[in-house]
Parts: structure tokens; sequence; C-alpha cells
């Protein structure tokens, strides 16, 4: 564990939920677990199981202790965050010196993950996913989404309400909230997320946007 980076906050928490995703769960758990050993503090780690019937509750208890795993039937994104980060409220106590962060369930973390966000100094710090496709000539067009996983202070998430009950697109509206209250927004471009080539979406949402894009090329996005 790094305590070379200076961090205002003593404790961090991650929410993962999780629809159906027995398959991909594990891997996303290890570069978790992975980048809260790179942290210079606590990290604990809550795993919102929503409406699943593919046996990932058979999961629990194999990560250690420092990962809770939690069931709720509302298959709905945003309620599912909601429900991990009041879960994680309760286990860490105090919001002002407390980290969140926010994984999906089918996505891979950089083992620096965490420290980039708590060394940025923000209230937020959200990575942007590119996805390219071939342009006239040959050139290359890009477009950035705000669909990679993000982290932001537990005291400025509770200011403005937390997440929403929203099938999809609950991250772009909590950073919209974010940036309404005033609160630094650090769009960190070096915050290293690979996200499953999900074409068919669960709830819309990312592969439902590149759908609408009409992408040939949606499975280059890095």
């Amino acid at each position: 564990m790094s305590t070379a980076v200076p961090c205002a906050y003593d404790a961090a928490a991650v929410v993962i939920p999780a629809h159906n995703e027995r398959a991909e769960l594990p891997a996303c758990l290890r570069t978790v677990l992975t980048a809260a050993l790179c942290a210079p503090i606590p990290v604990t780690i809550v795993v919102v199981l929503d409406g699943c019937d593919d046996g990932s509750d058979e999961l629990a208890g194999e990560y250690g202790p420092n990962v809770h795993f939690t069931s709720v039937d509302v298959h709905n994104a945003g309620a599912a965050r909601a429900v991990g980060f009041g879960y994680a409220r309760s286990l860490l106590g105090d919001d002002a010196r407390c980290w969140f962060a926010t994984a999906d369930a089918d996505s891979r973390v950089d083992p620096s993950w965490l420290v980039h966000q708590l060394r940025s100094g923000a209230h937020m710090v959200v990575g942007v996913m590119r996805c390219y496709e071939a342009g006239a000539r040959g050139r290359q067009s890009r477009e950035e989404i705000i669909d990679g996983d993000m982290g932001f202070s537990a005291r400025a998430y509770w200011h403005v309400g937390g997440f929403r009950t929203l099938a999809t697109g609950e991250k772009a509206d909590l950073v919209e909230r974010f940036e309404a209250a005033g609160h630094h927004i650090h769009r960190d471009t070096d915050l290293s997320v690979i996200t499953s080539k999900r074409i068919q979406a669960r709830d819309h949402g990312f592969p439902d946007y590149l759908t609408q894009l009409g992408r040939t090329a949606a499975g280059d996005c890095a």
C-alpha cells in the first residue's frame, strides 16, 4: 500500500451494481481489489445484486471481509447504486472524510484507478470513454461519452441528493447535478477503464447509444 499519495480522506467505498453478471463479476472484483490495495486508505467494496437469478450470490464471502454483498429487486441501475451507497454510509459513518466510487460489473479498472481519483483534489472525477470510427479519407472521428466509472466526495454526493431512480443515464444525471451545485469536477482522460463490448442493452444506456449512432466499429471503444 502506497503512503506517498496526499489524501484528504480517511476511507473509501466502491459500489458495484450487478444484474445477472456472474460471469463478469469476478474479474471486475479482482481489478477493484487491486486498485484498493494501491490506495493509501482503507477501501470497502459493496456489490449490489439487482434481481439476480444466475448464482451471483454464491460469490459472497469469497473476496474477504472488505467486500460486502447486498441484494435488491428493483431492476434499476440508479436505484441499485443509491442502495449501495446507503449501505456504504452505514458501514463507514463520517461523510466528511469519505470518498465514494462506482464501477460497472462488466468493467475492469486500472490499478491506479482510485489513486488517480484521490489525488485529484476535485469533488468528482469522471472517466471519459472514447469511441472511434473511420471518417472521410481514413481519418478518425471521436466521441467522448460519460459512461466510464467515476468517483466523488461522499459529502458532495449527499449534498446533491445521490443517485436518482433512473434505469439509464444515472451517472450523467449525477454529473449534471454536481455541476449545478458548483462542485469541482475533473474529467480524467487518464482514468483507465475497460468495458465489455455490449451492443444489446440491458436497459438501454451506453449500448443503446452506440446502436443509435449506427457504429460499425462499436467494439473499438477504449
